[in-house]
Order: structure tokens, then C-alpha cells, then sequence
């Protein structure tokens, strides 16, 4: 079957996931299988780095291809400004129908519950949190849809996104369509100032592999590190599933998957948090983009960052 001139096209995005937490970076603890796959078999931006290590400013960047210092939105709880052009517009101006679940992190962050449809810049279906972290937990997934009425998903919360984005495949599967699905996961609880993993995968990972940099500096390393890549699996087996309905639904050979995150962690060994520093571990990202046009790519060894990925 040859492929759509026009492919649908998938954005799988984590939060503060480190590039080492990967096999295809050199990590053993074979937390991502099926994004190795897509690695060795498409095409893997070996050297892929956020432009700001912090969630609002780096979403900027990726949904408008521009630096966080031309958008505004420098730091957090700085709204995108009124008459943004982001990926959404580009895509419906295509004829794309255009969707968005997970987390924002684009709106006032005063408002932790639902984002005006004024700020919600050409996503035509919404099913998100502003700011998914204070809204929900790891159990209790509460975002809100296009008429602001919140909407509670069953499940743990990587799954809970995952179900969702797999019904918006299914209704849309004539496509053209735009998936923006955001993940909170692997970023920590705030409330808690702690990594929750789906229940039993914490004992999983903990003592396992520890990048050299926190082996060194210690940090919240040993405290945290268990639920980190307890996480990190679960989002793995999220993609699996994604990919699983695209193959079910008849559209893998029809749909460009963009794996990325939007800075990484350093687990307090730089500062009294886990990002905001120019460090690798902050700044590097996993990257890979497959599907058509990324097939047998193989590994880009230039450096890439987040504002690089829209127009491509």
C-alpha cells in the first residue's frame, strides 16, 4: 500500500526524561525496548537537546519552533502570547484534524485547571491540564476537555493519557490527523517531591544502573532513581501500545511518530531541584522520529535541538 501523501503524525512527549534513561544511549537496565527499536530502525537524533532546561519556555519553543527569548515565555507561569503560530496551525492549515491531551504548561500558571479555548492556538480537540502535575496524580488523572468540564480518566496516568490518545486515533482514522500527546511522566510529584511509578515497579528498578554523573555527585539520586526508571518503563510499554493501535488501526505505514522530551534531570546535584542548569543532564534529550520519510535513517550525530523539530 503506498504511503499517504499527507501522513498523520504522532508527537509522543515526555517530561524531564533524561537521554540515558535509553538503551540506544547506553543504558542496561532495558527500560525502552520499543523506543530502541524505532532508533535502530528509523531514524535517531543521537544528539538531541532542549533550548531552555525548564517546561513552560522549552513547550514554546517546540510548539512554535522559536527561541523561549523571541515567545515570551522565558520561565514558567508566562502564558504564550496571543497570536502564536504553533504546530497546530500549520497542520490544520494542511487539512489536518488537529488534537492535543496531557499537559500544556502554556497558559497563566495561576490557572492550574482548564485553558481557555483563546489559548488553546488551533488544537481543535482538548483533553488536557494546564498544569497536569497540580491537577492530578499518579492514580487520579483529571484534565478537561473543549467545553472546560473536567474529566476524570481511569487508570494510571501514563495509561490513562495513552487510552485516550488511542480512541482519538481510532475516531480519526481516515486522517489526516495531528496528535500532540503530552506526558507528565517522568517528572516528579510535586506535592510529594517524589517519582511515582505504577505500583511494583519502583522495586523493579531500584539499585539498578546509575548514570555516572549522579553516581558522582549524589544528589537525590538513590532516594528517587527507583521511581524514575519505574516510570520511564511505563511510558516505554505506553508507545508500544501507541504503536500497536497505529499497526491494529492500519496506519503504521501511514504516520510519523516524534518521540522527544522537554529537558531532563539532575536530581538536586546541581541545585535544590532537578533541572534549571546548563548541564547535560539537564539539556539532553532522547529523539527519534520514525515512520515515513524516517525510515532507515539511521543515527544524526549533529546536534539538534527543540526548535529544529517543527520545521522538519
Amino acid at each position: 500500500m503506498p504511503e499517504r501523501v499527507s501522513p498523520n503524525v504522532v508527537v509522543f512527549f515526555t517530561d524531564q526524561q533524561r537521554w540515558d534513561t535509553t538503551g540506544i544511549h547506553g543504558n542496561p537496565m532495558g527500560l525502552t525496548p520499543n523506543l530502541d527499536r524505532l532508533g535502530r530502525v528509523d531514524t535517531h537524533l543521537a544528539n538531541s537537546f532542549t533550548c531552555q532546561p525548564v517546561c513552560g519556555p522549552a513547550r514554546s519553543c517546540l510548539q512554535t519552533g522559536l527561541y523561549a527569548t523571541t515567545t515570551g515565555c522565558w520561565r514558567n507561569a508566562i502564558a504564550l502570547p496571543e497570536g502564536s503560530h504553533t504546530l497546530a496551525h500549520s497542520f490544520a492549515a494542511a487539512g489536518y484534524r488537529t488534537g492535543y491531551i496531557g499537559k500544556w504548561h502554556l497558559y497563566n500558571q495561576e490557572s492550574r485547571g482548564p485553558v481557555p479555548a483563546t489559548h488553546r492556538f488551533g488544537y481543535e480537540y482538548w483533553l488536557a491540564s494546564n498544569v497536569l502535575e497540580f491537577t492530578s496524580d499518579a492514580y487520579d488523572t483529571v484534565v478537561y476537555d473543549g467545553d472546560d468540564n473536567e474529566v476524570r480518566l481511569p487508570g494510571y496516568r501514563v495509561d490513562a493519557l495513552t487510552d485516550a490518545g488511542i480512541r482519538y486515533m481510532d475516531a480519526n482514522r481516515e486522517g489526516p490527523f495531528f496528535l500532540f500527546l503530552s506526558y507528565l511522566e517522568p517528572h516528579h510529584q510535586n506535592h510529594l517531591d517524589d517519582f511515582p511509578p505504577p505500583d511494583g515497579y519502583r522495586e523493579m528498578f531500584t539499585g539498578g544502573w546509575i548514570p555516572p554523573d549522579l553516581a558522582a555527585l549524589g544528589g537525590s539520586t538513590h532516594q528517587h532513581l527507583g521511581g524514575y526508571y519505574g516510570q520511564v518503563k511505563r511510558l516505554d510499554e505506553a508507545l508500544g501500545r501507541v504503536l500497536d493501535a497505529l499497526t491494529s488501526l492500519g496506519l503504521a505505514d501511514d504516520t510519523v511518530v516524534l518521540f522527544t522530551s522537554d529537558h531532563g534531570n539532575h536530581f538536586k546535584t546541581r541545585n535544590s531541584e532537578y533541572k534549571r542548569s546548563c548541564h547535560e543532564s539537564s539539556i539532553r534529550v532522547p529523539t527519534v522520529l520514525a515512520g515515513p520519510g524516517f525510515r532507515g535513517g539511521g543515527q544524526v550525530d549533529e546536534l539538534v535541538s527543540l526548535v529544529d523539530l517543527p520545521p522538519t
